[in-house]
């Protein structure tokens, strides 16, 4: 057999998507990730959970779960598309919840090179409404926004 020099073969598992070997003398690692448990075992084997990680104030969460994965792009769309609604209401209404993003469901769709940006008002959030009360039933917005984040045109639609 062939031996490699180091760092052919590091390079190999890499471009394979493999994990380099642990040097020799170290415990083996995933490819520098730590491992994470919400279990700890006690000197008797048995488990106990582990106490939050608080740094900063902010209590980290083991385990997250996305709400979506957008690439940045569509980020920048979605708040384009955002600032540009809010910016359009009345300022008498700023401090009124059903004007805030806090009320405000964003979607983000992609087709022929742009981002279709629609927003749909969820007064629910705000506390005071029962879910899927909405005054206006038709109210929505939907932008046509460039990968730069630059809103193109609103749809021609007046509810």
């Amino acid at each position: 057999m062939m031996k490699l020099p180091h760092h052919v073969l590091l390079m190999t598992l890499l471009l394979d998507g493999g994990v380099p070997p642990a040097p020799s003398g170290t415990a083996a690692r995933d490819g520098g990730s730590p491992v994470s448990s919400s279990v700890a075992t006690n000197a008797d084997g048995g488990t106990t959970p582990r106490a939050p990680l608080v740094a900063e104030g902010i209590e980290w969460p083991e385990d997250l779960r996305p709400l979506a994965t957008l690439d940045g792009p569509a980020i920048l769309a979605a708040h384009a598309a955002l600032q540009r609604l809010l910016a359009g209401f009345p300022k008498e209404y700023a401090k009124d919840c059903s004007y805030t993003a806090k009320a405000m469901e964003v979607s983000v769709a992609q087709h022929g090179g742009l981002y279709f940006v629609e927003i749909n008002r969820r007064l629910e959030k705000c506390g005071w409404a029962a879910p899927g009360f909405n005054p206006s039933a038709h109210w929505y917005e939907l932008y046509a926004v460039s990968p730069e984040g630059k809103v193109l045109a609103r749809y021609p639609y007046h509810p």
